[in-house]
């Protein structure tokens, strides 16, 4: 699982300017199963995204064809972690330790 947080490099309008094509890539990125959350920050200068993924390779590539990334907006931070514990209706997503 990933925590990808979001970190707004341009201006607010710049970022509003392609505001609608990132939450359609949000929206194709929930329908292939990689995304289970995502929204702003408060204060909004950025966003959090977790998502799940086989590897950070694959979370990276996901990354990259953010709109906000095309246009220079917005700076990723990628944190992997193992989710051993989660709410019930994330169970699937539950690791174990080795």
């Amino acid at each position: 699982m990933f925590v990808l947080e979001l970190t707004y490099t341009a201006p607010l309008d710049a970022v509003d300017a392609v505001l609608p094509a990132h939450v359609a890539w949000l929206e194709e990125q929930y329908e292939r199963g990689v995304f289970l959350a995502s929204g702003r920050k408060n204060p909004r200068d950025g966003g959090v995204i977790i998502a799940v993924a086989e590897d950070r390779a694959r979370i990276q590539e996901t990354v990259a064809g953010d709109p906000f990334v095309a246009a220079g907006v917005c700076a990723y931070r990628v944190t992997e972690f193992a989710a051993t514990k989660t709410a019930p209706a994330l169970e699937e997503y539950r690791e174990t330790l080795d």
